[in-house]
């Protein structure tokens, strides 16, 4: 019989759920089809199933028709994206996560105040891209020491930084000590604004790497914080893996395990752990499913105006 463990919490942050409920609503309101630009999160599953109901997803609004209404996903837009909607007149919700507009609203903030930006994230990463697009000012992007180490500034130079709101207080601290002894007049946010569902996942990881033998993580891998689920249990010697469902699971990463923990990154749904769950059942017959002690989430974000009532 093999043990699983669930990590408590996991799976859907409420950034997440508010975005699939903007989209599930405009279809009720304005009917098919209501156009997505970029994955509203980043898990096929949840893609999968909106399209169904009647999204089209799409990656540049020169994709979406005329008075077609439009959303924003979950990571937020550059300024220049946000232009182009207005000059097309196009209706526009904003599915953008909150604790992603306040990065935005900080990074706006310290340019303001004429200090040159950092932004702590990965390449790439539609977030990144969006808060990078928020100022009309250079933004410097640093992911790692020694990228801190590569800026090219004076030391005095007056700076700020943010930070991509799926990396943890773990993630970003040593970055962060690097750029406040690498220049003498830095500000930056208060620890108490890192995403709380980043801080909280991951968090449960590691309590979970002290009981399990294995590590699955329920996401999809351009899910940004589900790999990050899946590193962190590497990183405390257990061997960890990152999956999409059931369908994935290797037999061989779980047979002769007594103890299997199991999490889900902010973006998969409760349905794609039940999944696997299955699947491990199928491998060993016999699973004893039990939940972790752990922080119980009650935040939830308002919808935009237009769709309330």
């Amino acid at each position: 019989m093999i043990r699983v463990i669930l990590a408590q919490p996991r799976g859907f942050c409420a950034g997440v759920v508010r975005a699939i409920d903007i989209v599930e609503r405009a279809l009720q309101k304005y009917g098919e089809p209501v156009y997505v630009r970029h994955e509203i999160v980043h898990n096929r599953y949840v893609v999968d199933m909106l399209k169904k109901k009647g999204a089209h997803f799409v990656e540049e609004l020169k994709d979406i028709p005329d008075h077609a209404v439009t959303v924003f996903s979950a990571h937020g837009v550059p300024q220049n994206v946000v232009r182009e909607a207005e000059s097309r007149a196009l209706p526009v919700i904003d599915a953008t996560c909150p604790l992603v507009s306040k990065v935005h609203s900080q990074a706006k903030h310290y340019v303001a105040q004429g200090r040159t930006l950092i932004l702590i994230g990965h390449p790439g990463h539609p977030e990144v891209e969006g808060t990078m697009g928020q100022v009309e000012a250079p933004v410097y992007l640093v992911s790692s020491t020694e990228a801190v180490g590569k800026l090219d500034m004076a030391r005095d130079t007056p700076v700020a930084y943010v930070t991509q709101t799926t990396l943890s207080i773990d993630d970003t601290r040593s970055i962060i000590a690097a750029l406040t002894a690498r220049f003498s007049d830095i500000v930056g946010p208060d620890t108490s604004d890192i995403c709380y569902a980043t801080q909280n996942r991951q968090s449960a990881v590691r309590e979970l790497c002290k009981l399990a033998d294995v590590i699955l993580v329920v996401g999809s891998k351009n899910s940004s914080n589900s790999n990050r689920l899946r590193e962190i249990g590497l990183e405390e010697g257990i061997p960890s893996y990152l999956i999409a469902n059931g369908s994935e699971l290797d037999e061989t990463w779980v047979l002769g395990k007594e103890t299997v923990g199991l999490t889900a990154g902010a973006s998969a749904p409760e349905a794609l752990v039940l999944d696997v769950i299955e699947a491990l059942r199928r491998i060993a017959g016999e699973i004893d499913v039990t939940q972790m002690d752990g922080v119980e989430e009650h935040i939830e974000f308002r919808l935009p105006a237009e769709l309330r009532t």
